[in-house]
């Protein structure tokens, strides 16, 4: 869902610009040859060298998957593709109403896009991943014979789905909500089969052992009450001084700030809420960027639009544990983006561009690059 990542001086840049510019690259040497078998295809976020990270939250586990799509964009280039959604659906022989795009990422080498989709809208659905050329061009990744390598949750919930009429869904679906790759690890939000299950953790790259997550807790101001079983959304990596942060959003929307250096295998955060953005809302995906040399942080949301806030005083703001009652918003401000409409998913390009994908005329998705505001 995102390629956002520390860089510069105070709070900093995307995840994609970190990746590119790793001195260190990753080897894929230990990685296996062959098919990956996902069971479902969710998040994704780019690693250097084109390693695509892939969340199948059926099999609880995150794939690292060499892409080979390792050859350097050269210049800027706009991308417009309108109704990508019947495009894909043409390719997979199928109609719109039959798929999903369920995150997009953007190689930070090659500026291609990336999809994860499903195919079907059932508990049967098909995975695919979609590569969008830099010239707008979909086409369907093989993934019978590529390297690869997998880390499975030891802690995910279970996988049966809830009873007909009940409320809720399968808890396996929300065992990993949002993925990103920070500084050889990967970082995954989701929720665990522990009592207190809203979770963080960092699996190191290469893929050796998976350690239990880390239980965290917030304080849910709209709710008024203190929360520890609410999954993170989405979220996005910053650099605040010298530490380095996720910037975590929740449902009915707390925007919450941890640390990383806490975040111990079995240990448990409380996190600091820095922003009441609204009940009624559900965040979709944010990104980290700078401009004029100020830091700023996008956040897509379900029926709030984008807001843009200011993400240089991070460190300043205070923490709200107090119910907050007949307001729209507390804590930091933001700005609601009236050309940003009807957007679905949001990934940095390159430092003066996001790719988004956006709702349309007549149930159509569009793939567009937008200056960043």
């Amino acid at each position: 869902m995102k390629l956002s990542l520390p860089r510069l001086a105070t709070v900093c840049f995307t995840l994609g610009l970190l990746a590119s510019s790793a001195s260190a690259a990753l080897s894929t040497a230990e990685m296996q040859l062959g098919n990956p078998a996902l069971k479902s295809i969710g998040p994704l976020a780019f690693g250097p060298d084109g390693v695509l990270f892939v969340a199948d939250t059926k099999s609880a586990a995150i794939f690292a998957i060499a892409t080979g799509d390792t050859t350097a964009a050269t210049d800027a280039k706009a991308l417009k593709v309108e109704a990508i959604n019947q495009k894909i659906a043409g390719l997979l022989g199928t109609t719109a109403d039959q798929i999903l795009i369920n995150d997009l990422a953007v190689n930070p080498v090659s500026r291609q896009s990336y999809l994860s989709v499903s195919r079907g809208r059932g508990p049967d659905a098909l995975p695919v991943l979609v590569r969008i050329s830099r010239d707008g061009q979909p086409e369907v990744v093989a993934l019978d014979q590529v390297k690869f390598s997998k880390a499975e949750l030891p802690d995910a919930p279970s996988d049966k789905p809830v009873a007909p009429g009940a409320r809720g869904t399968n808890p396996r679906q929300e065992s990993i909500t949002d993925i990103a790759f920070l500084d050889h690890r990967v970082v995954v939000a989701g929720l665990s089969n522990e009592e207190f299950s809203s979770t963080l953790r960092t699996i190191p790259f290469p893929f050796k052992t998976v350690a239990g997550g880390t239980t965290v807790e917030i304080y849910h101001g709209s709710h008024g009450r203190f929360e520890t079983r609410a999954p993170v959304r989405t979220f996005v990596p910053i650099t605040v001084g010298q530490e380095t942060h996720l910037l975590a959003a929740y449902t009915c929307t707390p925007l919450v700030d941890f640390s990383v250096g806490e975040l111990a295998p079995g240990a448990k955060v409380k996190g600091k809420t820095i922003a009441e953005l609204g009940a009624g809302n559900r965040p979709i995906d944010m990104i980290v960027y700078q401009k004029d040399g100020k830091d700023f942080l996008l956040l897509a949301n379900s029926s709030r639009g984008v807001m843009k806030i200011g993400a240089g005083n991070l460190a300043a703001g205070e923490r709200i544990e107090a119910p907050v009652k007949d307001i729209k918003h507390e804590g930091m401000s933001f700005e609601t983006l009236a050309d940003w409409k009807g957007i679905e998913q949001l990934a940095s390009l390159d430092p003066t561009h996001a790719v988004v994908l956006a709702k349309g005329d007549g149930g159509a998705l569009n793939l567009v690059s937008m200056a960043l505001p």
